[in-house]
């Protein structure tokens, strides 16, 4: 089957840098001791760029922003299956700038950090599993 090389190309680069986040998020947790928060940022880098790959790759699209609700729901709009993992993907959100500026007192910790790099694994085989093998990285 001939696919649309841009959107090929497209969503492959949105996977390869979900793939990456996933790989700095691990990493982060073993410093000793963890790098919490870090992890939980590139968890939710992770988890949004997955689901900006998958509507990239229907061709769907989405805003310049952070908020997991938004592009979960979108997603879940296209394919109801991700309806469940939308929902449970929320609350990395608040980990895209909140934890990265001056004033956000938050004691991130190694088991939430853990969690949340799970979650942003299943984003990540959710979304794999709907591609063809092409666009994955």
């Amino acid at each position: 089957m001939a696919f649309d090389p841009v959107l090929l190309a497209h969503t492959k680069q949105w996977l390869r840098l979900a793939t990456e986040d996933l790989a700095y998020a691990a990493h982060a947790l073993t410093a000793q001791p963890p790098f919490s928060k870090d992890a939980l940022f590139h968890c939710q880098q992770a988890a949004e760029k997955g689901l900006r790959a998958f509507l990239t790759w229907r061709d769907i699209r989405f805003r310049g922003v952070h908020d997991l609700d938004e592009i979960g729901q979108q997603c879940a709009g296209v394919d109801p299956t991700l309806a469940e993992l939308a929902v449970r993907v929320r609350p990395l959100t608040a980990f895209a700038s909140h934890l990265r500026y001056p004033g956000a007192e938050y004691d991130a910790t190694l088991e939430e950090a853990e969690s949340a790099l799970g979650l942003a694994r299943e984003v990540w085989a959710a979304v794999s599993a709907r591609m063809p093998e092409e666009a994955l990285p």
